[in-house]
């Protein structure tokens, strides 16, 4: 590989010139820099970008952390991520923390240390407040908050609303014992969810009627399991997201129970497969490309010192497709 001094012999120039020039930081004469030019495009010279970074405490580079790359979500959110990111010169790095508290610190770090000029993260885990507050470089939450504030921004969509829409839903098309999939109530999202499904039990004076449940396939499949055996008249289920809708399926489907006519189901994310499947899912749609897009738009925002909002909370939409029937 062509080193930095090679350039600078053949331009007739000493290394801190062909620096100066590559990185901008002060005026070289207009002669000296285009023979820096030629010499580089001669050389194929391409410049050591950790060295770069760690001298410019810059590396264009932002990160992405995620719970778990398996949920279509997160992809999903990766992807508007990435677009935006390289639409404004930036790489993205993306970490799968796993919902392992001890590997996200240890991405955190890893992302601090190569000079990332900023992270969003998406996380289950509660000890990343702390994280975040001591993290050395800007910090974006999105799709739930997290204690201690030491974020930047946060985005997420309005949870307590989907909850009531979702419940009003099932109501609307007659369904009249409704099983509500409480999600983890240690995190935001599923704490507004359910107070979204409380409030218009309470409106209407209907009994709550729950399953605790996580936001994964597996944990769906179970759940559904216990809705059976708690609640076998239930005719309407609130999913806590549409992977868990697809678990709530299948387990329906196999034991023989036809969807919408038995028993109607509605999710909530509007994941690209939610209407792949067949049946299309009902849902409660997050505007997961827009999030996605203004996480990655703050960090830059923040680098080039633009202001930008701190508190970001999107409309919810729900899709009636599939898997629910308005009674007429």
């Amino acid at each position: 590989m062509t080193s930095i001094r090679e350039v600078a012999k053949i331009a007739g120039v000493s290394p801190s010139t062909v620096s100066r020039v590559m990185n901008g930081t002060a005026k070289v004469d207009e002669e000296k820099q285009q023979r820096v030019l030629a010499a580089i495009e001669q050389t194929g010279f391409k410049p050591n970008e950790l060295a770069r970074a760690l001298f410019k405490k810059s590396s264009k580079m932002i990160g992405v952390i995620v719970p778990n790359i398996e949920n279509p979500f997160f992809n999903e959110m990766a992807k508007a991520i990435e677009e935006e990111v390289f639409r404004g010169g930036y790489k993205m790095l993306l970490c799968n923390s796993n919902d392992d508290g001890e590997k996200e610190l240890a991405n955190i770090e890893m992302l601090s240390q190569m000079k990332a000029d900023g992270i969003v993260i998406m996380t289950n885990c509660d000890s990343t407040g702390k994280a975040i507050a001591n993290c050395e470089i800007p910090v974006v939450v999105v799709d739930r908050k997290v204690s201690g504030g030491g974020e930047i921004a946060y985005i997420e969509s309005n949870h307590y609303e989907g909850g009531r829409i979702a419940m009003n839903h099932l109501l609307q098309c007659g369904c009249k014992n409704i099983v509500c999939m409480r999600a983890p109530q240690e995190l935001s999202s599923g704490r507004k969810r359910y107070q979204g499904y409380q409030d218009v039990c309470k409106q209407y004076g209907i009994k709550e009627q729950f399953v605790d449940c996580k936001y994964s396939y597996d944990s769906g499949i179970e759940a559904t399991k216990n809705i059976l055996k708690e609640y076998p008249e239930a005719d309407g289920i609130i999913a806590c997201n549409d992977m868990v809708a697809a678990a709530v399926y299948k387990i329906l489907h196999n034991e023989g129970l036809r969807v919408p006519e038995e028993i109607q189901i509605i999710g909530f994310d509007n994941i690209v497969f939610s209407r792949l499947f067949t049946p299309e899912f009902t849902t409660i749609e997050q505007p997961i490309t827009d999030m996605g897009t203004l996480a990655a738009r703050i960090i830059i925002e923040y680098v080039q010192g633009k202001p930008f909002q701190k508190e970001n909370i999107f409309d919810v939409t729900l899709l009636k497709r599939q898997t629910t029937k308005v009674k007429e």
